[in-house]
């Protein structure tokens, strides 16, 4: 349901507003900011409440927030019309707005979820059985590309041989009763793995109650701990009440916001973090960006579908990958290997730049199409007919289409066929760097996971999210900045270059870590394993 959405959302919009692309590029940047600048305090509410109750509000307001959306969404496209002579237009904006901000708290709930049960949950699942945890780390971003490519053929069918409105009411629908399963699920984890209720070495007693699989005897002495403690802290309310005041409320936010950042500036596995967020900084990628510009290049919308299954299959290979490099070689040298292997296959994606077929031209201005439009006043293109299967799903879906798109919209701008020898080294590249890529993004993601002690878990992962998209952004503001087709070849070079960083930022850390038996590739002794057991991480669950 969380795939379907944010597919549909994006084609939503642009249908609403006349194939304008103006409401998607507000939600992509709304959506962006949000994150990044409530990742923190997402990831301190994870760590300050139980489990449990994290996990079913956000679960639920999330599915509540895209049924309510849906609703909006078809009530809109069956009254547009009268809307538009309410109050000179006015209602239908507001109308609008409403549909972005409850876009908006659907998005975060779901970033929440990621986080508590990706990030924590997964984790004390697994205990301290870390070749588990790498097994259900990777069957999780498998399950995950599969839907990736199924959701959204299932919502472009629909509204194809249907309407927008049908799609509406097609996922709201879903979302409800997808709702409903993925709660009994919840709470059937919860009951089969009493360790969740246990979280920062205290009992959360009313959880035990429910589950009711500990003594009395075992619960005593975490209980006279919880009461020590109850006591200790009791002598120093009334000072504390006293001092807090609406300016100290005001500026808790903002203090952990600071101290979110902070801490994951100290976390031992920080370089490997910004590897992974410098990834983002790419338009390598099958997002609406290099779609757009395969199409300028002469390729169908059939061949790009075939494009990114073959993605999708290399993809669930870096999952399988992963877990052999895994057993194989230690945690910290599979990233390393995979940072290799994505390395070597994106040199593809270089030499396609100079390859018959590639539009770079370096006599053409890459600021040319965006100051033409700034200070010559020159209109913005529209899409003449938007395209379900260009939207992808990524972190800020449809956000750049138009700056590609306007080049296969006019058929006379290409009267001669263009040689694909560039565009296929281009793809090529771009999918055999799949199995790397995701490989990478699973040691990365394990290593948070061993690495950040249980009561820091939420706030570090919330600020890696908001690094995620920080960069994400970067990327999207950098194709706005140069935006024609002779320029994606100076993007992909500048692309390559982050992708280097964040791999050399990585190898740093490994470095760091291993020392000397870093190139030592051996199979990792599950007791002493110096690369994947930090102190604090899951033997504290």
């Amino acid at each position: 349901g969380d795939r379907m959405w944010h597919f549909a959302v994006s084609v939503f919009l642009v249908e609403l507003y006349g194939n304008s692309l103006l409401l998607t590029a507000v939600y992509g940047l709304v959506v962006a900011g949000s994150v990044l600048l409530l990742g923190a305090l997402i990831g301190d509410w994870v760590d300050k409440n139980s489990r449990l109750k994290v996990a079913q509000t956000s679960l639920i307001v999330q599915n509540a927030s895209v049924i309510l959306c849906g609703i909006i969404l078809m009530i809109i496209f069956l009254f547009k019309t009268q809307l538009l002579t309410l109050y000179h237009g006015w209602l239908l904006t507001m109308c609008y707005i409403l549909v972005i901000t409850i876009a908006n708290i659907a998005n975060l709930a779901s970033t929440a979820t990621a986080i508590t049960i990706q990030r924590d949950w997964i984790v004390v699942v697994a205990g301290e059985d870390r070749s588990k945890l790498a097994d259900m780390n990777a069957t999780i971003r498998r399950i995950d590309q599969l839907t990736n490519i199924l959701a959204p053929m299932a919502v472009g069918q629909i509204m194809t041989f249907g309407s927008p409105m049908i799609g509406c009411g097609f996922i709201s629908g879903w979302n409800l009763m997808s709702m409903c399963v993925e709660y009994l699920l919840l709470w059937k984890v919860y009951q089969k793995t009493p360790t969740l209720a246990l979280k920062s070495a205290k009992v959360e007693e009313s959880e035990l109650k429910q589950l009711n699989v500990k003594k009395e005897s075992d619960m005593k002495p975490a209980e006279g701990v919880q009461l020590i403690v109850e006591k200790d802290v009791s002598g120093f309310e009334p000072p504390q009440e006293k001092e807090v005041g609406c300016a100290a409320r005001i500026a808790e936010p903002f203090i952990t916001f600071r101290d979110g950042w902070v801490a994951y500036y100290n976390q031992p596995v920080f370089l490997a973090g910004m590897g992974l967020a410098f990834l983002y900084m790419t338009v390598l990628g099958f997002d609406c960006i290099t779609t757009g510009y395969a199409y300028t290049q002469g390729l169908s919308g059939s061949v790009l579908s075939l494009l990114m299954g073959a993605s999708a299959v290399t993809g669930i290979m870096g999952t399988v990958a992963f877990t052999w490099l895994r057993r194989k070689c230690g945690l910290v040298r599979t990233g390393l290997i995979s940072g290799l292997a994505q390395i070597a296959c994106l040199i593809l994606c270089v030499i396609s730049v100079f390859m018959p077929g590639s539009p770079l031209d370096l006599t053409v201005s890459p600021f040319a199409d965006i100051s033409a439009r700034l200070f010559e006043n020159e209109p913005l293109p529209t899409i003449a007919s938007p395209e379900p299967e260009m939207v992808f799903a990524t972190g800020m879906p449809n956000l750049l289409n138009g700056s590609t798109t306007p080049a296969n919209s006019n058929p006379e701008m290409s009267p001669e066929p263009v040689p694909l020898v560039s565009v296929s080294l281009l793809f090529a590249g771009v999918i055999a760097a799949r199995v790397g890529l995701w490989s990478f993004d699973l040691t990365v993601t394990q290593l948070l996971q061993e690495n950040v002690i249980e009561s820091e878990r939420g706030i570090i992962n919330g600020v890696q999210n908001s690094m995620n998209y920080l960069l994400d952004l970067l990327h999207f503001i950098m194709v706005i900045l140069a935006p024609n087709p002779e320029a994606f070849g100076l993007l992909v070079l500048i692309s390559v270059s982050f992708v280097a960083m964040g791999h050399i930022m990585y190898f740093r850390f490994a470095q760091k870590t291993l020392g000397k038996q870093l190139f030592v590739c051996r199979t990792p002794n599950p007791k002493a394993a110096p690369d994947s057991s930090p102190p604090g991480n899951t033997s504290t669950v």
